[in-house]
């Protein structure tokens, strides 16, 4: 099994008092940090992408020339969703393990949850993904990561790249302490986006985050002035206006009211089909509402292990695993 040491040449300088997330996101990575629960009010059905039967990889990279019509962002050309594979992936921090060989696959275009107690190595699981876990002082992976095939810890792989087409949405909301228009222009302007497609990026992020009617007058304002549910919603159209072919979310409506996380969810489906979603929550009403494959996480001694993962009415009508019998019991128990 490959050991991947992090990477200390491959990161982004820090400030004084700057988290490596935030550092990461500076660098104009895809990364944003928003923060769960509450149950829509009114949900109306919707259909679910169809999670399909596990089979053979394609061998490809994240070619910027994999594209799909997509007006929604102001975008002609998005790039396809694609499949994420995790193979024997192992995360420790110096001797402790927090996750311990997870095999698991997370279906192109489809929104896949990950639940489970805390502890179990959720986060972990998202933070090697985009190769974020570099990041976290003594952190090491073994295994691998691939999306379409391609290993993302390949000597090939452009690491910022990387972080561009995978986001990773942070449970709080980090926003710079910039403008409104700023906080999305700087990732933009870093990736080297013509000034004219700078300007229509941000117009269709913030109207697809559900932003643009409400900001549009305060543009030039401080983004700190936003409340939190729109603080969380300036973090995704952040990341989306760098068109990621999927974005990671850490527990994205944790901090927020039913309302604002009712916005957030409303995009995430929206989403569904173009980009490729993985959801850490431990809201299993909202797992129930937007997933389309459910996966539980459980720490064991030897560090945290993929328990049971399935379609996500199979999960929650017909859980298979003890544990995960167990655990839903446990959340809706009175």
């Amino acid at each position: 099994m490959t050991s991947h040491p992090t990477a200390d040449a491959a990161r982004t300088p820090q400030t004084a008092g700057e988290s490596p997330a935030a550092a990461a996101d500076r660098s104009g990575s895809a990364t944003a940090f928003p923060s769960q629960a509450a149950r829509r009010p009114n949900e109306q059905p919707r259909s679910r992408a169809r999670v399909p039967e596990t089979g053979t990889v394609r061998s490809a990279t994240l070619p910027a020339d994999r594209t799909e019509r997509d007006g929604a962002t102001g975008s002609a050309d998005r790039p396809k969703p694609p499949d994420i594979r995790l193979e024997r992936l192992r995360v420790q921090y110096g001797s402790a393990v927090a996750l311990d060989e997870v095999s698991l696959r997370f279906p192109a275009g489809a929104i896949s949850a990950i639940i489970g107690p805390s502890g179990c190595g959720k986060t972990s699981l998202l933070w090697s993904i985009n190769r974020l876990i570099e990041m976290v002082p003594r952190a090491g992976v073994s295994g691998d990561v691939r999306i379409d095939g391609h290993s993302v810890f390949s000597p090939e792989t452009d690491l910022q790249q990387l972080r561009r087409r995978v986001g990773l949405i942070m449970q709080r909301p980090v926003v710079f302490p910039l403008s409104i228009w700023n906080n999305l222009e700087l990732p933009l302007r870093d990736a080297g986006v013509a000034p004219s497609e700078r300007r229509r990026r941000i117009e269709g992020a913030l109207r697809e985050t559900g932003l643009w009617e409400e900001v549009r007058e305060r543009l030039r304002g401080p983004a700190g002035a936003l409340s939190g549910g729109q603080q969380q919603r300036l973090c995704l159209a952040r990341a989306l206006a760098l068109r990621p072919q999927a974005l990671l979310l850490d527990e994205p409506c944790s901090a927020l009211d039913p309302i604002a996380t009712a916005r957030i969810e409303s995009l995430l489906q929206g989403l569904r089909g173009r980009v490729t979603i993985v959801i850490v929550t431990h809201n299993l009403a909202q797992a129930r509402r937007l997933a389309d494959q459910v996966s539980l996480l459980w720490s064991f001694d030897g560090g945290g292990r993929l328990v049971e993962t399935a379609d996500v009415q199979q999960f929650f009508q017909h859980p298979r695993h003890p544990l995960t019998r167990a655990y839903l019991a446990a959340e809706t128990a009175p």
